[in-house]
């Protein structure tokens, strides 16, 4: 559970950086721009990797037992996900209306695995990731542009099917293939 929580911790500390411009505006001038880009990749990946091989070795201790239905509002819940993330690089209508569709789909992929999972270390996983995405939004209101997250400007609608197709399709491939491999557990009953 330590790996797991370490690798949130770094994960989460990273991307909060930018809420706080002072400390990126001083690491910006420290290491230049893309010093800092290449740190905050290395440190993200880091993050990653911890919490993906902690999360797959921590103990599963059961704090409530989720009915069965949860597992389809979540698999429900997950088609949106990869629309919104791809769509987030995508200028378009998706990524105009949803303004930060990268957060919204953070916010709906934890919400759909705290429905679904009861045991401790997914509570830990995706109230983190929960928590941090909300935090993360009402901080983008509050602070200046930093670049990083560009202000959604309608694109083409072939951006949208891009969107849409591209994420119907990665999610059928993450559902049948990835998650079974990644993660140890098939979603499909």
């Amino acid at each position: 559970m330590t790996l797991l929580i370490i690798g949130i911790v770094v994960m989460i500390g990273i991307h909060l950086v930018p809420a706080f411009p002072d400390v990126r505006e001083r690491l910006i001038a420290q290491l230049g721009q893309n010093g800092y880009r290449l740190l905050f990749s290395v440190v993200s990946t880091l993050g990653l990797v911890l919490l993906i091989y902690g999360f797959a070795k921590a103990p599963v201790v059961q704090v409530w037992s989720p009915p069965y239905w949860t597992r389809y509002l979540a698999l429900v819940l997950m088609v949106p996900v990869f629309i919104l993330l791809i769509a987030a690089y995508l200028p378009g209508e998706i990524k105009a209306k949803v303004k930060h569709p990268f957060l919204v789909a953070i916010k709906t992929w934890a919400l759909a695995h705290l429905i679904a999972n009861g045991d401790l270390a997914s509570i830990i996983l995706f109230g983190s990731f929960l928590v941090y995405a909300v935090f993360d939004r009402i901080a983008l209101k509050r602070r200046p542009a930093t670049g990083l997250v560009t202000a959604a400007e309608a694109g083409s609608k072939r951006n949208d099917v891009i969107a849409v197709v591209g994420g119907l399709v990665l999610y059928v491939v993450f559902l049948v293939w990835l998650h079974p491999l990644l993660i140890k557990t098939a979603p499909l009953p």
